[in-house]
């Protein structure tokens, strides 16, 4: 173990550098033993080394937090996982009442409720922020009927969140901290910023054209935004909580958490994805993919220049957790890196991007266009080269912010893969090795893109 221990900071060393981050952290759970390896600093500002104890905003990763304790819930017969959120939620209004009458609560939790992905409002920071939240949903316009197909939502987990609060009768962090955090000693996970500017945490960075990092000054999202993205935790606080997936349902004092078989039942799949590289299905949150024949459950996480990743394999007794506080793409390729690191190195598993095919003009100028969903626009375009693809938030978006947002990523290489489906992969930028697929109509006008597994929608100029 010495050795691994050796062998695993020496290439986070390695890589940190060449993608020229401030601050990494990286745990390995192997052979009944916890290894970490650490570099870098906090905040180029204000430095301090990064250790496992420290704290980086994990983004989406805090969505198996909320997944979690719903599923307690449902073990304690207080929620039903088919049930219709509206037995939980009865304010729930959209602009589709169908949509708003059918939605479950699985479809929340495998991305099926045909919820964008997010809505661009900040209900402040009471503990109203959630309810506030769920009445602005009212100006959302469904994608796609409930149970018709998968499309990542932020906003369902929010809603997810305020299931938890109504059943609960507490505020989304009480109930989280008290039925999760708690009886499993996450001492060094949260949501509350009082509760991290108490202890070392990190700040997320941007890195200009010149490689030099810059501190991102907004340092989490809304509180309306924690069940989908808000919470702050330590790479040895992800291992015990990837130990705790992997386990009984116990914390490990002994205390019942939660029954083997609902964790078991999370990693089950309830809806195939199609041309992901997330996974290839969803369980009940969790992004289903096999690496070379071998299962594994995992969750990734960005935010404002932090960026989180947690990858179990259930079969082998192994996770792996790596954060990262630089964007708007090294961190993405640090955290994908150490990923395949320790899967090749610990458990021999090698993962393979798809080879795309050659460039071919015509299908490449039939999917040139902009798309767009309500926060987010992906513009593909055909240069001398082959295809590029570039993701930006919406300029009014950004004009409309009263805090710094999130780089843009620049115009990537983008190559269609073998096969009839409109697949296609990200082969440059902080977005290699990323996959997604085209959608058409009935009359095979290509009208949508997935990336990230979220669906963006054509422009109507561009179809």
């Amino acid at each position: 173990m010495a050795q691994s221990q050796e062998s695993l900071a020496a290439f986070v060393e390695a890589t940190a550098e060449e993608y020229g981050l401030p601050g990494v952290a990286v745990g390995v759970w192997a052979g009944g033993k916890e290894i970490y390896a650490c570099h870098g600093v906090t905040s180029v500002d204000n430095p301090l080394p990064v250790d496992e104890r420290t704290l980086f905003v994990l983004g989406s990763v805090s969505k198996t937090f909320t997944a979690t304790v719903l599923m307690r819930l449902v073990a304690e017969g207080r929620v039903e996982l088919d049930a219709p959120v509206r037995r939980y939620v009865p304010e729930l209004v959209l602009p589709d009442e169908r949509a708003a009458a059918g939605i479950t609560v699985l479809n929340l939790l495998n991305h099926t409720a045909g919820l964008d992905w997010r809505m661009n409002v900040d209900t402040g920071e009471g503990d109203d922020a959630l309810a506030a939240y769920v009445a602005r949903m009212s100006e959302s316009q469904p994608i796609a009927a409930p149970g018709t197909r998968a499309s990542y939502s932020q906003m369902a987990f929010n809603l997810a969140g305020r299931i938890i609060e109504k059943v609960t009768g507490l505020t989304y962090e009480q109930a989280v901290s008290s039925l999760l955090f708690e009886p499993l000693g996450l001492s060094h996970t949260s949501f509350a910023v009082n509760e991290v500017m108490t202890r070392r945490f990190a700040v997320g960075h941007t890195v200009g054209e010149d490689g030099t990092p810059t501190v991102a000054r907004k340092w989490k999202d809304t509180r309306a935004n924690n069940p989908g993205g808000g919470g702050a935790s330590s790479v040895a606080d992800l291992l015990r909580w990837a130990r705790f997936h992997l386990g009984d349902g116990r914390a490990q004092d002994g205390t019942p958490v939660l029954p083997a078989e609902a964790l078991r039942r999370m990693r089950q799949q309830t809806v195939e994805l199609h041309g992901s590289t997330l996974g290839d299905a969803f369980g009940i949150c969790w992004f289903l993919r096999d690496v070379d024949g071998v299962r594994t459950v995992g969750h990734g996480g960005s935010t404002n220049g932090q960026f989180a990743e947690l990858l179990i394999v259930p079969e082998r007794d192994f996770a792996v957790a790596a954060l990262s506080n630089a964007g708007p793409d090294g961190g993405l390729a640090f955290n994908r890196a150490a990923l395949r690191w320790a899967l090749e190195h610990h458990l021999g598993l090698v993962e393979r991007d798809p080879e795309p095919l050659p460039f071919d003009e015509a299908r490449a100028q039939e999917a040139a266009g902009t798309y767009e969903n309500d926060v987010m626009a992906l513009t593909i375009a055909v240069d001398d080269a082959g295809l590029t693809i570039a993701c930006a938030i919406k300029p009014e978006i950004r004009a409309a912010a009263d805090t710094e947002l999130p780089a843009d990523l620049p115009p990537a290489a983008l190559g269609l893969l073998p096969g009839d489906g409109d697949e296609y992969i990200v082969t440059s930028g902080g977005l290699t090795g990323q996959r997604g697929f085209f959608t058409r109509d009935d009359a095979g006008t290509i009208t949508g893109a997935d990336l990230a597994g979220r669906l963006f929608t054509r422009t109507p100029a561009d179809r």
